[in-house]
């Protein structure tokens, strides 16, 4: 052991980001375990590495004791006083005892254990750094792809993308540089193990953080997001100052914001709606593109009936039911469309009957405020 071990640990140290004291424990514990192997020495050892001049020493530790039984852990109190009269019953005494090819024995026995110690100094370096990143957005690699994974490199680490995970329409190569979201970091035998994900409605908030300043600043709240990945989601933002309109912030100029987030989703429609505490107002916005004539509201099972023109039902509920299905999800409260004929012919519509011919309705008695893309 020299002083050109210690300056390679200071370079490991600068490269890696890994402690030298981490490093230097390391090397000690193996050394003992080095001196008990190779030497047949089972009594208690201390190693000492000097951290200036990266010399070794291997010191015995016996306890100083009246009557001897063990003399590899045990010194009488008359040996000890040989070495100095201070020392006392119940003291520890350190005897160097270091062999005299113990340099070139401990070198070949440490450099596994070395090695070992920082590589899962390595991974705890990793864990520590990406467990902060847990619900963050990456920009990552594509490196390989299998049947269950593709595997994403972060730097410093491969995350897997299940297929569960994957957009149904995008296709990934190699070498394609995609966003995700980390939805989960685990510490593992092998290390850290990483897991991300393209369609987490996490990915499409974190999105917005990143191109709306207004968002990033706090101006404007994201409430809720509903997320059908690869085909449509939807947005609810709020702000409470009255002069910033929170979806115009989240269009952008000519739409550019939002358009840089569909573009990034490869295609996937976005609805950007206004978030409100009235019910009755937050499930008319959430059912954009339709328009909603009202909304029955029915606090004690959390559900609503959204009554629409005729002509708007199908847009209402969407391909699938898909309109519907988001706005419920977005809302948190269940959501039953009904058209104006089928709600009068039920009898739940009376606003619609008391209306005399006389009368005319050009408007929605709710509008929406709301805005999507193309």
């Amino acid at each position: 052991m020299s002083s050109e071990l210690l300056d390679a640990l200071s370079i490991l140290e600068k490269e890696k980001g890994i402690s030298k004291d981490i490093i230097i424990e390391a090397i000690e514990a193996a050394l003992i375990s080095a001196y008990k192997r190779n030497f047949n020495q089972a009594q208690n050892v201390r190693v000492d590495l000097n951290r200036d001049t990266g010399t070794m020493r291997v010191y015995a530790r016996k306890d100083v004791v009246d009557d001897v039984y063990d003399p590899r852990l045990e010194l009488s109190i008359e040996e000890a006083h040989r070495i100095n009269p201070n020392y006392s019953v119940n003291d520890v005494v350190e005897i160097e005892v270091t062999p005299k090819d113990f340099g070139r024995i401990a070198a070949q026995t440490a450099k596994q254990v070395v090695t070992q110690r920082v590589r899962e100094a390595e991974r705890g370096v990793i864990y520590s750094e990406f467990i902060d990143r847990e619900e963050d957005i990456m920009t990552g690699i594509v490196q390989r792809i299998d049947s269950k994974f593709i595997y994403v490199s972060l730097g410093k680490i491969e995350a897997l993308l299940p297929v569960s995970e994957q957009m149904p329409n995008e296709q990934y190569k190699p070498h394609d540089r995609i966003k995700v979201f980390i939805t989960k970091v685990e510490k593992t035998t092998k290390g850290p193990q990483i897991f991300v994900s393209r369609t987490h409605p996490g990915l499409l908030k974190r999105l917005f953080e990143i191109e709306v300043p207004e968002i990033y600043d706090g101006t404007v709240e994201i409430k809720s997001v509903s997320r059908e990945a690869g085909d449509r989601s939807k947005i609810s933002v709020h702000s409470d100052n009255t002069e910033v309109d929170p979806i115009g912030s989240c269009v952008g100029p000519k739409g550019q914001r939002v358009q840089a987030i569909v573009n990034e989703l490869k295609g996937e429609k976005i609805d950007i709606v206004r978030w409100s505490q009235d019910p009755v107002e937050f499930v008319a916005n959430a059912l954009s593109p339709s328009k909603v004539v009202d909304v029955l509201v029915n606090e004690a099972d959390k559900a609503t009936t959204v009554i629409v023109p005729d002509y708007q039902l199908s847009l209402a509920i969407g391909k699938r039911g898909q309109n519907a299905r988001l706005a419920a999800k977005l809302t948190g409260w269940k959501i039953d469309i009904k058209s104006e004929s089928d709600a009068e012919k039920a009898g739940i519509y009376p606003l619609a009957a008391s209306i005399s011919e006389d009368d005319e309705v050009d408007e929605p008695l709710l509008k929406i405020d709301s805005h999507f893309s193309e």
